[in-house]
Order: structure tokens, then C-alpha cells, then sequence
């Protein structure tokens, strides 16, 4: 189950992840979005991709919807990826902005999880892999709550691949650095009227802080999580992977 696959990297992790054979249900709120993108992805033989209309702030209503999914069989593999909060100071943000992130990303996991876990369980195998931000190794400046959620979300991760492991489950985090998407646009938006650049400028100072001198595209960071997700990274566990062309300055 790959959560946010409407749209750029969530898109592209189901896409990757139907060329590797898998069976693939694509979560995200947009119901005509997905059915496009289902329309649109590799079809294994004998099996096909399924497409679940959900919003992932409205917790109480995610388990009944995905313990439906669990009658045509277990899940194997989930990707949370869910779109980040607006951008802003964290000293400004309003509390019910922090708890409204806290819900559609920690919580919402936590759901998912509960109900997913007893059949990766009984099945001895089991992938979680989080895309999450370059901000869990360095917060980003002017993204004062998704540094804040994002930081939970890897502790999060990092304490389940403990409990987990046992089981035959791993759980890891993808962390992205600047990616071809619109959220990196809205980002560059919100920077620009802040400074007072134009956003090509400030979009050119960002592409300047990247060693290899240029963006991700999301298929760069949907061959990272395919790699976690199968049997060959069956002993990488509990890690932080940046895909970000170096960017992070920190070991």
C-alpha cells in the first residue's frame, strides 16, 4: 500500500514498485487522481491494483476503510507518505496546526499499523518504510511544524524496527532532500515572498546547495523505497536513508 500516490513521489513509488511485480493499492483523497494512475500502472499477471479513496487526517474512519483490504489478503508492504504542513516559523505556528500534523502523519501511522501488523505478522514478513524529510538530520528553516512531525515520525520508526524486527518486519525511513514536485514549488513560493527574490532565484540558490547540481526527480526516491521494501534489504533496519544528492552537510 503506497499512501499519498496520486502525485509526485508517492506516484512514483507505485510505479516503481508495479514494475518490480508487486501488487499495488494506491491511498490518497483525490478518488479521480487514482483512477488514473491505476489506469496507468504495469499490471503484474494474474493480479490488480487497487485504488483507495481515504484522507489520512480523518483518523477514526482509516481502520474500518483498510481492514476492508485485508479480505483479498495481507498486507506486505506500506509506504506512509502523506503531504507536509504549511510552511512558516514553528514560534508562530497556531497549536491546532501542530496537533492537525501530529493526526494526518504520526497518528494516522499508528492506525495503519495496528491494523496491518497482525497479518504481516502471521505472514513473517513485513515492510514499512516511511517517506519522510531531510529536516529529521537538519530542520529546514521556515518549516517549523513538518520539522517538528517529521522528527516524531522517525523516532517513531526507529522505536517499531526494535519491537518489530523479531517478526521478520523492518521499518525505515526515506528521507528526501529538494525533489522535482509541487510541494518543492509551493516551498519555493512561500520562500520567495518571504525574501523578496523572484522564485526562479531562489530556486536557483537551492539547486547551487546540491553537489551533484541538481533536483531529484521522484523516481530517484521511489528506487529507494523499493529497494527497502523487498527481500534483499531484509537486514536494513530501523535507518534514516537521505536521497538528496548529498545536500546534508552531517555524517
Amino acid at each position: 500500500m503506497v499512501c499519498g500516490a496520486s502525485r509526485g513521489i508517492g506516484r512514483a513509488t507505485a510505479e516503481a514498485l508495479s514494475e518490480a511485480g508487486a501488487q499495488v493499492i494506491i491511498a490518497a483523497r483525490d478518488g479521480h487522481r487514482l483512477a488514473q494512475v491505476v489506469a496507468e500502472l504495469p499490471q503484474p499477471v494474474g493480479q490488480e491494483h487497487e485504488a483507495l479513496e481515504i484522507d489520512f487526517g480523518d483518523t477514526a474512519h482509516i481502520g474500518p476503510q483498510l481492514a476492508e483490504l485485508l479480505h483479498s489478503g495481507p498486507v506486505h508492504v506500506v509506504v506512509n507518505n502523506s503531504g507536509g504542513p504549511p510552511a512558516g516559523p514553528a514560534s508562530q505556528a497556531e497549536t491546532a496546526a501542530f496537533e492537525s500534523a501530529f493526526r494526518q502523519h504520526v497518528v494516522a501511522n499508528q492506525v495503519i499499523l495496528r491494523t496491518l501488523l497482525p497479518a504481516m505478522k502471521a505472514s513473517g514478513y513485513g515492510r514499512i518504510v516511511n517517506i519522510i524529510s531531510t529536516s529529521v538530520k537538519e530542520p529546514i528553516p521556515g518549516l517549523g511544524v513538518s520539522n517538528t512531525i517529521r522528527g516524531a515520525v522517525a523516532s517513531w520508526a526507529k522505536t517499531l524496527s526494535r519491537e518489530l524486527g523479531p517478526f521478520g518486519i523492518t521499518v525505515n525511513n526515506v528521507l528526501p532532500g529538494f525533489t522535482a514536485t509541487e510541494r518543492l514549488e509551493y516551498f519555493f513560493e512561500q520562500r520567495a515572498e518571504a525574501s523578496g527574490n523572484s522564485v526562479d532565484t531562489v530556486r536557483q540558490q537551492a539547486r547551487m546547495r546540491v553537489p551533484v547540481g541538481r533536483f531529484a526527480e521522484p523516481r530517484e526516491i521511489a528506487a529507494a523505497v523499493t529497494f527497502l521494501a523487498s527481500p534483499a534489504a531484509g537486514y536494513i533496519n530501523g535507518i534514516n536513508l537521505p536521497v538528496d544528492g548529498g545536500l546534508i552537510a552531517s555524517l
